[in-house]
This record gives structure tokens, sequence and C-alpha cells, in this order.
């Protein structure tokens, strides 16, 4: 027998492609590069497995129905998720059907019915007027139609009726727990959209602050200002408690990570390394709890609360203060877990599986437990997102299939606080670009990804409220909104030269029932409305 040959054929052998896999020979010099997740079609991530179809489904959801989980509100979420992606996912389709009229001799009159049938508003009518000269601008139609759909949901979303009972009863329990205000900063990831009204189901309106920041990585000195003018009314106004009641001022900090692809797909301003992400965000908590103390007289002091949140299925992890409320990123309570010791329990044991965890994260780290409010908020975020755990094993098979980013635009400004949704938008708190530069440069670097390398432009959605008390406020928004368009397109040349930045700018009042307004000078169609 000729050894050679047989070891040959033995070689060949191991190396064959599976039945209807035909893979290239592998060059003798080249080294194999593992994609990341999303990319490995043919395989599930970790945590997943087939089911019957050949779909990837997680490995944590069960078959019944966790029985903490609030049903109602999730079928409600549901509904709301499904109708906003479908508004963004029907803009393509429609500038599709526009760009293959263009050189029709009524362009114009059938594209307008077409964007009003399918979009519910009209499209750039200079631009479609343009057409018969050049080439119809698709980029700008795409730009302005995102931002004009966008625009949409939130004056929907402002009109709704305030249902204020929801929000009254929740700040009443964070008082009851010791805290008379609730400051939530967040990464400005888009993952993180979602983080009041989904992740956590905290209603807004009791979370009058709640910013974001790219690698939450809020301004601690700001914090301190708002933290000196939620005490001034205690002081003066006795709002929300009186200054002897006893309260303090939460802070929370929400960082965020990947469980399936954590090198790729956790906070790129950190690397994707979640010590890090869990570091820093706990550096800003302890320097803002110390600006405070050294700062103030009388004892002055502050909660802080860290959260990390697994961005593939929205599972949290809170991270335990001991008495003193210092915190450590070994000692915390993984949501997950959590969920998958109480799925298949009684109401009665889930209930008091959660009472204990959380001493028992403690106990198990050699720290002490924290005070008994702190307890008491912990639980209650735990039971809130055990809902948003079971929301996406529902609706997502347990992993949401864009773990990376899918962001729609930027979100400039003071940001729509009533418009929350998972990857709707990036966003950048900021007053000047200078300010916010490096929030404003982690986000052009994903749309590059996301649009620009597909030829489609960034939207970039600029939002500024104002004190209509105040003379001038409405009048300063506007000013302050073109300065920041001005210096955004003075900052990325090459993109405005391109037609690959398209900016809108909208002004409010800060008086609850107030109108969205647009800002001349603006890439928004504003015709007609």
């Amino acid at each position: 027998m000729d050894t050679r040959k047989r070891r040959e054929r033995l070689h060949q052998a191991a190396h064959a492609a599976p039945v209807g896999m035909a893979m290239r020979p592998r060059p003798a010099a080249a080294t194999a590069v593992m994609p990341s997740w999303p990319q490995r079609l043919s395989f599930c991530a970790p945590g997943m497995q087939a089911d019957s179809k050949g779909d990837c489904v997680s490995t944590v959801c069960a078959a019944h129905a966790h029985p903490l989980v609030d049903q109602v509100r999730n079928a409600i979420l549901a509904d709301y998720e499904r109708r906003v992606q479908a508004r963004f996912d029907d803009i393509v389709p429609t500038l599709k059907q526009v760009a293959a009229l263009q050189h029709d001799t009524d362009f114009e009159t059938r594209a307008q019915q077409i964007a009003r049938d399918r979009l519910g508003f009209e499209l750039p009518a200079a631009v479609l007027a343009d057409a018969w000269v050049t080439t119809l601008d698709m980029r700008r139609l795409y730009g302005t139609s995102v931002l004009r759909t966008f625009l949409e949901l939130a004056r929907e979303a402002y009109t709704q009726p305030y249902n204020g009972a929801e929000a009254e009863a929740m700040t009443r329990f964070f008082i009851e727990c010791g805290f008379h205000e609730v400051d939530v900063s967040a990464c400005a990831d888009g993952r993180l959209k979602g983080l009041l009204q989904y992740i956590l189901r905290l209603p807004q309106q009791a979370v009058p602050r709640h910013k974001s920041y790219a690698g939450t990585l809020f301004d601690v000195e700001l914090n301190v200002k708002q933290w000196a003018e939620t005490e001034l009314h205690r002081f003066r106004e006795g709002v929300p408690t009186l200054p002897d009641a006893g309260t303090r001022y939460l802070k929370i900090a929400v960082y965020h990570f990947s469980s399936s692809d954590p090198l790729h797909e956790g906070c790129a301003a950190h690397g994707s390394d979640d010590r890090r992400a869990g570091q820093a965000a706990l550096d800003r908590l302890e320097a803002f709890g110390t600006a405070i103390e050294n700062g103030f007289c009388c004892g002055a002091s502050v909660a802080t609360l860290l959260i990390g949140v697994d961005t593939d299925n929205d599972a949290i992890r809170v991270h335990v203060p001991d008495a003193q409320g210092g915190m450590s990123l070994d000692c915390h309570v993984d949501n997950m877990a959590l969920y998958q010791a109480t799925v298949g329990k009684a109401e009665s044991e889930a209930l008091w599986r959660l009472g204990a965890i959380v001493e028992e994260a403690a106990r198990r780290h050699g720290r002490s437990a924290p005070e008994s409010g702190m307890r008491r908020l912990i639980e209650r975020l735990l039971m809130n997102n055990l809902s948003q755990i079971e929301y996406v094993c529902t609706n997502h098979r347990g992993r949401y299939a864009d773990i990376g980013h899918a962001e729609r635009f930027i979100s400039i400004g003071d940001g729509f606080d009533k418009v929350h949704l998972r990857n709707l938008a990036y966003i950048g708190h900021m007053h000047t670009v200078e300010e916010g530069a490096a929030d404003l440069d982690v986000g052009i670097k994903i749309f590059s990804r996301l649009n620009v390398a597909r030829g489609l432009p960034v939207p970039v959605a600029i939002h500024y409220r104002y004190d209509s008390q105040v003379p001038g406020g409405k009048e300063r928004a506007e000013a302050r909104c073109r300065r920041v368009k001005a210096a955004i397109e003075a900052r990325y040349p090459v993109l405005m030269r391109d037609g690959l930045l398209v900016c809108g700018m909208t002004v409010q009042a800060k008086q609850p029932g107030s109108n969205l307004e647009i800002v001349a000078d603006n890439d928004i169609d504003a015709h007609g409305h």
C-alpha cells in the first residue's frame, strides 16, 4: 500500500467541506479570521440553538411565561415597536418607487402622492423640481425622509394624553425608598435608546433627568449643578420633599456589553471591554459623590447605583452597593440568571427568590447588605426587567438579530424624551459641538459603517428646548440650533461635499404639551405643515 498517498487522502478527507457547503482551497500562508457572530450565518451564537426550522433561538427562553411578567405591557410595547419600525422600513421601498418615475412628465405630482400615501408626508418640493436638470438627489430625499418620519412620530407622541398616575406612583415609590430625585446617565449607544421605557420599565416623567454620553462618561460638573438646582427647590419650595425628609439624590449610571460577541459588540468608547466600560462608569459615580461631599457642607451626600445592560437580550446586571454605598464590579445580581432560576416557579416562590437575591449577592462577596431603600429599588428594577427579558424571548427569539449598531439617525442636543426604542438613534447631549466632539465623532464613525459605506447620508436631528416663561428663550434656542448645525457641517466637510450629511433642526418649549417647531434654514422641508 502506498503510505504517502494514503496520508494525502486522509488529509483531504479531514479538510473536506460538509455536503452542500463547498469551500475554496485555503491558501497555505493565509491566517483564518473568524467573523463576529452576526456574520456566521451557518452557526448559532453562544447561548443559542437551532429550532426545528433552523432558526437560532436562545436557550434561556422557556416555553411558558414567567410568573412575574407584565404580559399586557409587553403586548403594548411590541405593537409600538412594530409600528415604529414599519414607518422607517417603508422609506427605502417608497424612494425606490419614486426614483423609477423621475423621467415621467407628471413626476412631481405622482411622487408627492406616493409619499403622502406611504410615508404620511410630502417630499422636499425643490428636490423633485430639480430632478429634470440633473439626476434626482436620492441622498437628500433619504436623509430628509428619515428625519421627517421621526419628527412625525415625535409629534404623535407629544399629542398623546398624559397619564400621570403611573409616574406619580413611581415617584412616591422612589421617595419611600429614600430618593427624592432619580437621575440616569447611560451610554449614547442607540441600543440603549429604549432604556427607560423597555429595559427598566420606568415612566419617563418619574425620571426627569436622563441623558446619554459616549461610554457613560457623564459631565460631573454639570451633574453637580443639577444636584444643586434640585436641592434649591427642596429648600425654597419643599419639592419634591422637605429638606429634613432624610431623602437623597440618586445618580444611576448605565453601561452596556454583549454576551454573545463581547470583543466586538460591546461599548465602542471602551474598546468593547466590559470591565473598562463598567469601571469608567463607576469612576464617574464616585467622582460625582466626592464632588458633592467636598463642595457642600452639612453632610451633603448622594446615593449612586451602577447598572450594566446586555444589549443582546436587554438583561440587566445590577451592582449591589454596600451599607456605605460603595460598589464593586464583581458584586452584582445577574438578572438573566434570576430569570432562568424562577421562570418555571410559582409566583410566591419567584417573589421569595427575588427578595433574597440582593442580600445573597452581598454575602457571597463578603460585603455588607445595602440599606433597605436601596434594596427595595434594586428588587423593583430586577422585577421590571424580567418582563423585558421575556419580551425579547417572545418577540426576538431571546436575542436581537441586530446585536450591533443599527441606528436610524443621530440625535444632537436635548433629545426627544417621548420616543424611546432600541437602535432608533445614537444620542449626543451637547450645547456646543466643541464640548460634545468626542460623542459626535463616535456617532459619525458608527454611521460611516451603517450608511456612508452604502452611499446613504448621515441624518442628524438637532433639537433644543427652551423655557417659554423666559423672554427670548425660543430665539436663543433657534440660534443655538443654527450654530450647532453650522459647526457639524464644518467639522465634516467631506461628508457635506458629497451630500452625505443631512441635518434637521427643531425647538420645543419645556412646558408639557408643547409643540415641536421646525427651525428655518433646515434640511427638513416644512412646506405645507
